[in-house]
């Protein structure tokens, strides 16, 4: 395991809330697996998506995934099955996996050459899954690879369980205004990226961001980026 692994730990470690454990996941994972895209998902008590938070994937492909990826996914079922880490080239015969379904109605079109997902458990449960795509002409996921991914979502998991059992703290009552998608955006905000930026960085257009900033702003009684940054400062902070 490459022991600069132990610095995510760490981070994973200490993060003083959920939302603060997503984020601090999200911004520094990418670099240690050579992943160009990445996301989690945290489900609810009835196996549905709590809260999904995606970099490098269009609104689009989340959508077509829920209606039909996650159906036709091997990976996923892997890790639904044994709960532990698994890419395409574990849970499918060699040279198959550009003729799965998953491949030519999800993954071709948003040119995921390669993909590993590991399991988010609590209680004895799956409560969610980490997802890595890498694009163009890349090596596939290897077991050095594989092994790294099952410890960081080992250290995760244990995170969240501890987060979970903590004395409920009176939240922000904003933060539940917002959806995960507003609360990314309002984030990259607060560390002064443009709107093209910010599009960017999500994948998503800049008049989209300019209507989500809209609509963050009538959520939260406020006129100005300034004045949402500073309504949102323990957030987006943390």
């Amino acid at each position: 395991m490459d022991h600069s692994l132990h610095h995510l730990f760490q981070a994973i470690a200490t993060a003083p809330t959920e939302q603060a454990l997503r984020f601090r996941f999200m911004d520094g994972v990418s670099g240690y697996f050579g992943v160009q895209r990445w996301g989690i998902y945290l489900l609810d008590v009835e196996n549905r998506p709590a809260s999904i938070d995606v970099k490098g994937v269009s609104d689009t492909f989340v959508e077509q995934y829920q209606k039909f990826g996650k159906f036709v996914d091997p990976v996923l079922q892997y890790v639904v099955r044994y709960h532990a880490p698994a890419h395409e080239e574990l849970v499918l015969p060699k040279g198959t996996w550009k003729q799965s379904e998953l491949y030519k109605r999800c993954c071709s079109i948003c040119d995921h050459e390669h993909i590993m997902t590991g399991p988010i458990v609590g209680q004895g449960q799956l409560i969610g899954t980490v997802n890595f795509a890498r694009i163009g002409n890349t090596p596939a996921f290897n077991q050095l690879d594989l092994a790294s991914f099952g410890a960081v979502c080992t250290h995760f998991s244990a995170r969240l369980a501890e987060l979970r059992k903590q004395p409920s703290v009176i939240p922000n009552p904003l933060f539940k205004r917002l959806t995960p998608r507003e609360i990314q955006i309002a984030k990259l905000v607060a560390k002064g990226l443009t709107n093209a930026e910010i599009g960017a960085e999500l994948w998503i257009t800049q008049n989209s961001v300019k209507q989500a900033l809209k609509r963050i702003f009538r959520k939260l009684e406020v006129s100005t980026r300034t004045e949402m940054v500073a309504k949102l400062r323990d957030l987006l902070q943390s």
